[in-house]
């Protein structure tokens, strides 16, 4: 459980979070279901007076298809967990979640303050986990593992075709604003956090393969470098270095007074003669 907990951390909170809030969600009556969602939405309206509920709690609200979102959530957010991490994950998801929520709904007030759309628009109902789980795909088809991409790219095709999540952008649709918008930062945030991952690997690997650095004073005990030998070793290299040259001198200095004796004696010679 606790290897469970360090790999898939995130991925186990939020799918359990989201099956507990699916499940409190039936057994509330129809009439608390709507107060619920109309209070849950991201939409202009809620976020204009209370963003931080809404933005949280729109994540753990499904009012259609629950039984499919809770495998939609483990085909992405568990390769994305085991790829990037459970710090990192959340980061991302959340950071699609929030993103694509505000800019989807604040090109929806532009319109609506522009005349383009009607008042009505700003209490619409906009919930869901579809932005987290786009943000998980394109973590897990960036970085993930073999199985992880399969799993996230067969996710994709159900969220693309049957879920339509997409459709509309063209006309500015809020939903597929959203959508577009969430997939971008996962995809922003995921490439940054890889090259600074990167970043950091190779300034290990440099310090790491640099690390023999030359002592600037070789001479000294333990850092020499033929071995580490005594102090003393040197001084008695250096005393039979000072004989040496004393001996070399004094040698020279003797042929040199025999030479001039040499000499002079051939003068004497030459003299007497």
């Amino acid at each position: 459980m606790r290897v469970l907990l360090r790999r898939y951390g995130f991925a186990v909170a939020y799918l359990a979070g989201f099956v507990a809030a699916g499940l409190a969600y039936t057994l509330l009556d129809p009439d608390a279901q709507a107060r619920l969602i109309a209070w849950a939405s991201t939409n202009v309206a809620n976020l204009e007076h209370e963003p931080a509920g809404p933005l949280l709690v729109s994540a753990f609200v499904a009012p259609g298809f629950f039984a499919a979102w809770p495998v939609l959530i483990g085909l992405a957010v568990f390769g994305a967990n085991r790829a990037l991490g459970n710090a990192r994950t959340a980061l991302v998801c959340l950071a699609g979640h929030v993103i694509g929520s505000l800019v989807s709904e604040g090109i929806l007030a532009y319109r609506i303050d522009a005349g383009q759309l009607s008042a009505a628009n700003r209490h619409i109902t906009d919930v869901g986990p579809s932005y987290v789980v786009l943000s998980a795909v394109v973590i897990a088809l960036a970085c993930g593992g073999r199985l992880a991409r399969v799993l996230a790219a067969v996710d994709l095709v159900v969220l693309v075709f049957p879920g339509q999540i997409f459709g509309g952008l063209s006309q500015l649709d809020v939903a597929a604003v959203g959508h577009l918008t969430a997939a971008l930062t996962a995809a922003g945030a995921t490439a940054l956090i890889l090259s600074r991952q990167r970043q950091h690997r190779d300034a290990g690997g440099s310090g790491g393969s640099g690390g023999h650095v030359t002592d600037a004073h070789p001479d000294q005990v333990g850092d020499r470098g033929d071995g580490g030998e005594p102090e003393r070793e040197d001084h008695q290299m250096q005393a039979r270095q000072v004989r040496d040259e004393r001996d070399d001198r004094a040698d020279r200095e003797r042929g040199q007074r025999g030479a001039r004796r040499h000499h002079r004696r051939g003068q004497l010679a030459w003299i007497h003669a």
